[in-house]
Order: C-alpha cells, then sequence, then structure tokens
C-alpha cells in the first residue's frame, strides 16, 4: 500500500447533512495527501474524494454524484496541466474499474494475468496516466455513492442515454468552475458504456450554453455508439474475434498457428469485408459452390466445424461460439474476456451458462475499493457502495447517435482527436472488428481519420486486467494525451494547406 504522509479531515463545502444508509453528503469532500513513484517520476498529489450536487432546471438539487479528483501537487500553472475527466460503463456501473485498475496511481491486486491475489487490496501502480494528466472519476446517478436525494425526482429525469448526457454534462462544467480548471486541456475517457457517454459529451459539452472544447477523447472497448448493424454487417463483424480466441486456444491449422497474431488478423478481416459478408447478403441465392468455399474459410479461422457453418447460415452468433470452441474439452469460454474459462451443468446447449469472468472480477474490486474509500481516501459513510447497480433500469436506450455526436464535435473543433483502444479477445458487442467498423463510420473525412487512432491489445474487454497491456494502453494514452496539446501561440482553426 502507498505511503499516507497527511490526512485532513473532512472539508464540508455547502452544508453535508447527517449521513445513514440512505442519506449521503450531498456536497462534501475529504482531502488527503499522497505520494507515488510513476513512469519514473517521484512526486506528490492531492486525492479529493466527495461529492457535488446535480441541480434540476429550476436550481433545486436532485440528486449528487460521488467523485475521486487526483491532482498532481506543485503545479502552479494548471492551464498547462492536462484534466481528464473517465467514466466506466453498465450502464449501471461506479467508475471503481478505470480507477483502481488501469490509470488511477493505485491498483487492484493482480496477478500478471488479471486474476485475484491474496490479500485483496490495493497496490501502487506505476504506469498511471497521474505524472501527465490530472484525473477525476466520476460515478453516475445511483453508482458507486452518487444517489438522487429528491423524493420527487423521478428515475427516466437520469436513466437514459440522452439525459445521461444532459445531467453529466452540467455537472462537468461546474466541476470545471469549482476547481479552476477552465484554461486546462480537457479529456475524455470512458470504458464500455462509458464510450457512449463520453461521444455524446463531446458534442454536448461543446454546445454555446456550456463551452467545453475537448482536446481529446479515449475511448476503451467502445459500444456501437448508435450506429446500426444490420442483416450481413451484423452477422459477419464478429469473425476477426473468433480467429483471434482460436488462435489462443491453439485451435487453427498449423500454418496459421504459428504466426502472430497480428499478422494472421489482417487476412480474416480482407475475408470478413470481401468475402463473407457479400456470400451472407445473397441468403438463398447463393451458389452453393460459393457457399461450400466460404464455410470451407470460416473453419479454418475460427476452429468452428464447417457443418456447423452451415447449419446456421453462415451466421454462428456469439452465444454458440462461447459454448462451441472447446465443447470437446468440457470448457466454456468468456464472453468479455475469453481467456477465462467456466464448466456448466451440462455439455449440451447452444450458450454458456454463465460469463465466466465476471465472479473473478468482483472478488478482487468490490473489496478492495470499499477498504481504500474508507480508510485510505478516509471517506466515512454508511451508504453502499454500488459496485454494479440494478437501480439504474428502466434505462432509456431510444434516440441514440452518440457516434454522430463524436463526429460532429470532432467536426466543429480541429483541436479534438480521438483514441480508441481494444482487446482481441472481447467477444461482447465491444469487439475489436466491431469498433474498427464504428470508427469507419464516424471518421468519413480525411482531417477526421488523420486525428483518429486506433490501438489493439492481447486482453479482453477490461484491457488492465492483463498487466502487458495496462502498460502499454496506459502509455498510449499518455502519449495520446502529450501528443493533442496544441503548441502554445498555435491557431486550431481549419486553414487552407495546414
Amino acid at each position: 500500500m502507498h505511503k499516507l504522509y497527511t490526512l485532513m479531515a473532512a472539508v464540508l463545502l455547502f452544508t453535508a447533512t447527517a449521513q445513514s444508509q440512505n442519506n449521503i453528503p450531498k456536497d462534501t469532500a475529504v482531502l488527503t495527501h499522497h505520494e507515488a513513484t510513476i513512469n519514473g517520476q517521484h512526486f506528490t498529489y492531492s486525492v479529493y474524494k466527495g461529492t457535488q450536487p446535480v441541480w434540476n432546471k429550476e436550481g433545486k438539487i436532485v440528486a449528487t454524484l460521488s467523485y475521486t479528483y487526483y491532482e498532481r501537487e506543485g503545479i502552479k500553472d494548471k492551464s498547462n496541466r492536462p484534466l481528464s475527466i473517465s467514466f466506466n460503463g453498465g450502464p449501471g456501473s461506479a467508475s471503481l474499474w478505470m480507477e483502481l485498475g488501469y490509470t488511477g496511481p493505485m491498483r487492484v491486486n493482480l496477478d500478471d494475468e488479471g486474476r485475484a491475489i491474496q490479500p485483496y487490496g490495493l497496490k501502487q501502480n506505476p504506469y498511471s496516466i497521474l505524472d501527465a494528466t490530472d484525473i477525476v472519476y466520476v460515478d453516475p446517478v445511483n453508482t458507486g455513492y452518487s444517489r438522487i436525494l429528491d423524493k420527487d425526482a423521478k428515475g427516466s429525469e437520469f436513466f437514459g442515454v440522452n439525459q445521461d448526457i444532459d445531467y453529466l454534462a452540467d455537472w462537468i462544467t461546474t466541476f470545471l468552475t469549482r476547481n479552476s480548471r477552465w484554461l486546462s486541456p480537457k479529456f475524455l475517457i470512458g470504458e464500455s458504456y462509458g464510450t457512449t457517454r463520453v461521444s455524446g459529451l463531446s458534442e454536448a459539452l461543446q454546445e454555446p450554453s456550456r463551452g467545453v472544447f475537448l482536446n481529446g477523447v479515449v475511448l476503451v472497448s467502445p459500444t456501437e455508439l448508435g450506429i446500426e448493424r444490420q442483416g450481413a454487417v451484423s452477422a459477419a463483424l464478429n469473425i476477426p474475434y473468433y480467429a483471434a480466441t482460436a488462435w489462443y486456444y491453439k485451435k487453427l491449422p498449423t500454418d496459421l498457428q504459428q504466426k502472430k497474431l497480428t499478422d494472421i488478423l489482417p487476412e480474416v478481416e480482407s475475408f470478413t469485408l470481401n468475402k463473407l459478408l457479400p456470400a451472407i447478403a445473397k441468403g438463398s441465392s447463393i451458389d452453393p459452390q460459393e457457399k461450400q468455399s466460404i464455410e470451407t474459410q470460416l473453419a479454418r479461422y475460427t476452429g468452428i466445424e464447417k457443418n456447423i457453418w452451415d447449419q446456421n447460415n453462415l451466421n454462428v452468433r456469439t452465444s454458440l461460439f462461447w459454448k462451441e470452441l472447446l465443447r470437446d474439452k468440457g470448457y466454456t469460454i468468456g464472453r468479455l474476456d475469453s481467456r477465462y474459462l467456466g464448466i456448466d451443468e451440462k455439455n449440451a446447449g447452444d450458450r454458456p451458462d454463465f460469463n465466466a469472468e465476471i465472479p473473478a472480477w468482483a472478488r478482487s474490486f468490490s473489496p478492495a475499493a470499499n477498504d481504500y474509500m474508507r480508510n485510505d481516501l478516509n471517506f466515512k459513510t454508511d451508504v453502499a457502495y454500488w459496485v454494479l447497480s440494478d437501480h439504474v433500469y428502466p434505462w432509456d436506450s431510444q434516440r441514440n447517435h452518440t457516434g454522430d455526436q463524436l463526429r460532429e464535435a470532432m467536426e466543429e473543433n480541429p483541436s479534438l482527436h480521438l483514441l480508441v483502444q481494444n482487446g482481441y479477445y472481447d467477444g461482447s458487442i465491444c469487439n475489436f472488428f466491431n469498433t474498427k467498423y464504428t470508427i469507419w463510420q464516424i471518421t468519413t473525412s480525411p482531417s477526421l481519420k488523420a486525428r483518429t487512432t486506433w490501438k489493439g491489445y492481447p486482453c479482453g474487454h477490461m484491457i488492465y486486467m492483463d498487466k502487458q497491456s495496462m502498460i502499454k494502453g496506459n502509455e498510449d494514452i499518455r502519449q495520446f494525451i502529450l501528443s493533442s496539446i496544441p503548441a502554445k501561440d498555435q491557431s486550431s482553426d481549419y486553414k487552407i494547406g495546414g
């Protein structure tokens, strides 16, 4: 555990109510001081663990959001110090995963492959991005310690794609004002559904009523961002993920298996776009000989036998893939990270009984987070910390245009850059080739394409569960932040020849 050399009592910014299981302080912060060695630099930093209100249009406090704000000490001019605002997904997830698994200065006690080891708890993360940017991790309403406070407020005011974006955009502008960060270079980082949040926020923050212009957006394991997949496209996009996972389990033919994963994926991606997708689109009109050829290639690239592809009309769904790939060995594979194994009650069936990776992740993060916030950050409360909350449903998923919002934000803001990160073994809708398709639809102009970077890693949905991927991913974010800040006196406007 890190050295805590000063611990200050709670600083009540306004009026704090008594704490009980159903009553969190609406506006408070606890300040602690810490030290770390990150990226070879030894420095001190402050942590503000607290809550900041959400106001409705009439100026009434209706909810409060818990947050953790990490600020490097000794920085006199904050106008040159980047600020990163980080969200996780769900949509009912608190932000502990990114904070205590990836980018923060403390990390859950895991082995190199992301499995929990005893004792549960935290250790220093020398690969954090805190050397390069201050970070605030935000828990949306009804996640973490965040709660609805007004008994007359309705869940429908918060729990939806656009409602979520709207109140969070206002919350961020208040945070910038309170902490004097308007002049700082600003970045949004989102994981999973958090990528939906930050994509929509990139445009919402730029609205004239808010006037917050970002330098960068980081999408970690992005969702589809409201860009529809139908028919052949939806069926085909999974194949490169299948190939990566089959390679990991040594289920490919010898000539493919002996190659590096990154050497075979371009071949599989080309097959997917140029041969499989048109073949599926042909439906029953496909020539039998062509169909036989496609099935042979699918078996070669995925480890799933040819007859199964034939039985499923060239469309083996992910649930069947997770069940089928290692059926002969009695195992299923994980949805969010296919490196995890599960066992089912019956070997028969067309889908696993459970997601093999979820129990492993929960038992390492939840105990560590609860202990850290209470005993290291001195945030004392009896309010339950909701890691994965079902108190955000029903969720309004209609009118999701967040991919278009991100594109519009980049078009309107020439200084806005995009970094996208994916794990090759993520089998959810966030799989890496699905993401590539999303980015292709967003970055339709040369300028947007030039400001976009995609990175792949040998891991699953949570990139940081693999130590080497966590190290590389943090370095990629660090370099992205540093390279996305314009030089002094440099204009960011579009110009001919510029």
